[in-house]
């Protein structure tokens, strides 16, 4: 399973958890390779109109680096265009915040002319 293969067990643990939420999903979109094998998914959550959220956004350790997460990414702010916000929340990694800006987003405590916060409560 392509969540398991990227490490994000919280997912996996309860799988009925997982297949609800993939229902209940605004989009969600997929890469799969030559054999049909799935090597990537974006999901997102939203009213369709004022707000997006990237949920998951994930590419098997194998397929990284080939443009599949920026290629998913890029469609879902394509297909956004007219949503006033997308938001997400990653990880705190070097490399996430870079693959992000490279797409257009900004961290939420670099947005300019006013700054803004982001609260989170995970449970």
């Amino acid at each position: 399973m392509l969540y398991d293969a990227v490490g994000w067990t919280a997912y996996t643990d309860v799988p009925g958890q997982l297949q609800r939420a993939v229902d209940g999903s605004f989009l969600v979109l997929t890469a799969r390779d030559d054999t049909g094998a799935l090597v990537g998914l974006v999901r997102t959550v939203s009213d369709g109109v004022t707000i997006v959220c990237v949920q998951d956004l994930l590419v098997t350790p194998a397929a990284q680096g080939q443009g599949i997460g920026g290629a998913l990414l890029d469609e879902v702010l394509r297909r956004a265009t007219d949503i006033r916000q997308v938001v997400l929340m990653t990880d705190d990694e070097p490399q996430q915040r870079s693959f992000y800006e490279a797409h257009g987003l900004v961290e939420v405590h670099d947005v300019r002319p006013h700054g803004l916060r982001s609260f989170v409560r995970l449970a």
